[in-house]
């Protein structure tokens, strides 16, 4: 598989470098392209990748670079699905995979998968999953996938007895038709990236491709709690078990403060330290997973009572003078933020706002009783403001949030909430959100030096 071949990757970035690597390797002809200029990209890559006899073509997408002498078109998550060179090799009968499907390919058959997936909740899910099973497992456990760690950069260690947890993106589904976890999460279902699957249908469709290899030998871990999480998957044949943060159910579930599976007390939520009902569900999900490979309680224990939280998802960052900082950049949608105000009651100052896509703040308004005021930031701030306006809670406008930083602790109080929270995706100002993630948090460093 994937030796003596011709292939074209369609962007750069981490998967792409990864996957060039492989296929080189493999003694295929590789060719890279990219639309950015090459001295905007990493050139001690490429100058690796060169040397190892991987050819670029950067700048463009030239109408006459693909052609059928190609076996495969390896495309970067983040490619539109509509590219014209996507649309073009399924012209020609060329199969387009991926990144994580090409590697899947070449895994030892004999280890074993979890994939996790979800609109929210997946990250954090999977992080805990993972450090669950690495507690108990030790380095048998491997992790990779949309969690940062591109499958193709852990081929090399991976052997048949090693138990791989990997975070599943929709982007990363899209591309995929023979990946087989042996066991699947779903965390939870709702809108999320319409504007690269078209359709919130497509998306749902997509999102359900993480099961279309398994059988009835295989494990599905469902959120009961979330009917199209349970809708999309009515036809799937895998074995399905389920969890819920709000009913006493034949599988795992809260009940009052205590968390069951299968009618066994496994802990208590007091012992989550991460905020949020939603937390109490990517534990439960992590839970099932444990189960399914004999982990005892008290290692579960032991993980989740000690987790604090991924990076940039409802970050608890600092106390200062009172006031307690959270980071939640990577809410990029309406419904990361409505998650994250239902996390706390205490009075909140959130700040909102980022790229333009058209998002009816409105939506925020069941969850935003107790945000005493608004900082608007970014390209729809406009739209934020008028928001705020609107339901009459105070708001203020900053192009910048290194501006309106300095408003949020102004307008708030001791005992109070000071939230990142943007619902709103950072390509207005910055690369990637996890960058306006970091300047919150540098911000709340530099404040707590002040009032120290």
């Amino acid at each position: 598989m994937f030796k003596n071949n011709k292939v074209l990757i369609l962007g750069f970035a981490r998967s792409g470098y990864e996957a060039a690597k492989v296929l080189i390797k493999r003694n295929n002809k590789v060719i890279l392209n990219d639309s950015k200029d090459e001295s905007k990209l990493d050139q001690d890559k490429i100058k690796e990748l060169k040397d190892l006899g991987v050819e670029f073509v950067f700048g463009s997408h030239p109408d006459d670079l693909l052609d059928d002498s190609f076996d495969f078109l390896i495309k970067n998550p983040g490619v539109p699905i509509d590219h014209k060179y996507v649309l073009k090799a399924r012209e020609l009968g060329i199969e387009v995979i991926n990144e994580v499907e090409m590697a899947y390919r070449l895994l030892p058959k004999e280890l074993k998968i979890v994939g996790i997936t979800g609109t929210n909740g997946k990250t954090t899910t999977t992080t805990i999953t993972y450090n669950i099973l690495k507690e108990y497992f030790g380095d048998k456990v491997v992790l990779a996938g949309n969690i940062g760690y591109p499958l193709c950069s852990v081929l090399d260690k991976l052997k048949k007895d090693n138990i791989l947890v990997m975070e599943v993106s929709c982007q990363q589904l899209e591309n995929m038709s023979e990946f087989h976890p042996n066991i699947a999460v779903m965390t939870n279902l709702s809108p999320a990236h319409i504007d690269f699957l078209k359709s919130y249908d497509n998306y749902k469709r997509v999102k359900t491709k993480l099961f279309q290899k398994q059988t009835s030998n295989d494990i599905a871990i469902l959120n009961i709690d979330n009917d199209d999480v349970i809708d999309s998957t009515k036809e799937i044949l895998s074995t399905k078990k389920y969890f819920s943060s709000r009913t006493t159910i034949k599988g795992c579930y809260l009940d009052g403060d205590d968390i069951y599976y299968y009618d066994e007390k496994v802990m208590s939520r007091e012992e989550i330290f991460i905020a949020g009902r939603h937390n109490v569900e990517n534990c439960m999900a992590a839970i099932m997973v444990a189960k399914e490979f004999n982990v005892p309680n008290e290692v579960i224990i032991k993980v989740i009572s000690n987790f604090r939280g991924v990076e940039h998802r409802l970050e608890y960052v600092d106390t200062v003078n009172g006031r307690k900082f959270y980071n939640d950049t990577e809410a990029t949608n309406i419904k990361c933020t409505q998650i994250a105000l239902s996390s706390f009651d205490k009075p909140t100052v959130i700040i909102l706002g980022g790229l333009e896509r058209g998002q009816d703040f409105d939506e925020l308004i069941p969850y935003i009783g107790h945000v005493k005021a608004i900082i608007a930031i970014g390209q729809c701030r406009n739209r934020v403001v008028e928001f705020g306006n609107n339901i009459g809670i105070p708001t203020y406008s900053f192009e910048y949030l290194k501006d309106g930083f300095i408003k949020c602790y102004d307008v708030s109080s001791k005992g109070d909430i000071i939230l990142l929270s943007p619902a709103s995706a950072s390509w207005d100002q910055y690369k990637e959100c996890e960058v306006r993630g970091t300047e919150f948090k540098d911000k709340v460093k530099e404040l707590k030096n002040k009032y120290q």
